[in-house]
C-alpha cells in the first residue's frame, strides 16, 4: 500500500540513465526516483527541484517513489500542495469531473493489460486448442490458468515480504512456475504490482520462458499443418 503523500529535494539526478534519490523532507532514508514516476511534467528532473510523491517499496525492498511530480513544473493545472514538508494528505474533495477522469484513466489501463494479455496470449491459446482438438488432452487448457494464479500470488506474496523485509521467494521458485505454465500470471503481476518490472536480469530470464512457450507452440502448429 502506497503512504501518504510526501515531499523533498532530488538530490542526486541522473539524467542520463533517468533516476535519481530524494532527501526527503523528514531528513528520513533516501528514495529512489525513476523517471517512469514523474506524472505530468512541463519538464525533465533537476537537482534540487522539490518533488512530491508516495512511498512505495520495489522487489528489492528497496524505498522508492510512485505517482511523482515536480512542484512548479507540472503539466496540469492543479491546486498547489499543502506547505506541510511530509506525510502530506492529498486534498479530499474533488469535483465530479475530476472524478470522471480519474475512473476514465484507471478503465483505459485496465483495458490495455487486457489487450497486452489477449495479443500474448494468442498464439498459446490456438496452440492450446490445437493440441486439444488433436489429443483429447485437456491438460495445458488446465495448466496455465492453474499456474497463473499461482504465479500471481507468489509474486504478490514475495512483494509483501519485501515490505516487511522477510525472506524473500527465490527468482529460480518463481521463473520454475512461469515456465510450467505461470507466465501469464507474472506478466500481469508486473503489470498491476509493480514488482519485477524494472530488473534487467529478471525480465531477461522472464522473456526468454515466454519465448519458449511461444517456440514450443509454433512448432506444434507448423507440424501438423505441414
Amino acid at each position: 500500500m502506497l503512504s501518504s503523500l510526501s515531499s523533498g529535494k532530488l538530490t542526486r539526478w541522473n539524467d542520463a540513465r533517468g533516476f535519481g534519490f530524494i532527501q526527503p523532507a523528514d531528513k528520513s532514508q533516501d528514495v529512489f526516483l525513476h523517471i517512469s514516476e514523474i506524472k505530468d511534467a512541463t519538464r525533465r528532473p533537476q537537482d534540487n527541484d522539490t518533488i512530491y510523491y508516495y512511498r512505495d517499496v520495489d522487489s528489492d525492498g528497496r524505498i522508492c517513489a510512485c505517482n511523482a511530480f515536480i512542484l512548479g513544473a507540472r503539466n496540469k493545472a492543479t491546486s498547489p500542495p499543502p506547505s506541510s514538508h511530509h506525510n502530506v494528505q492529498p486534498p479530499k474533495t474533488v469535483t465530479s469531473s475530476s472524478s470522471t477522469k480519474v475512473q476514465s484513466s484507471k478503465i483505459v489501463t485496465s483495458d490495455d493489460l487486457t489487450v497486452e494479455v489477449a495479443k500474448l496470449l494468442l498464439i498459446p491459446f490456438l496452440g492450446i486448442i490445437h493440441f486439444m482438438g488433436t489429443t483429447q488432452n485437456i491438460l495445458p487448457l488446465l495448466l496455465y490458468p492453474g499456474m497463473s494464479f499461482i504465479t500471481y500470488n507468489m509474486y504478490a506474496d514475495d512483494k509483501a515480504r519485501a515490505k516487511r523485509r522477510d525472506r524473500r521467494i527465490p527468482e529460480k521458485t518463481l521463473h520454475l512456475c512461469e515456465l510450467v505454465g505461470g507466465w501469464p500470471g507474472g506478466f500481469i503481476a508486473q503489470r498491476m504490482l509493480r514488482h519485477k518490472n524494472r530488473k534487467d536480469s529478471y525480465q531477461f530470464e522472464f522473456w526468454a520462458i515466454v519465448a519458449i512457450h511461444y517456440i514450443g507452440w509454433i512448432f506444434w502448429l507448423l507440424s501438423r499443418i505441414m
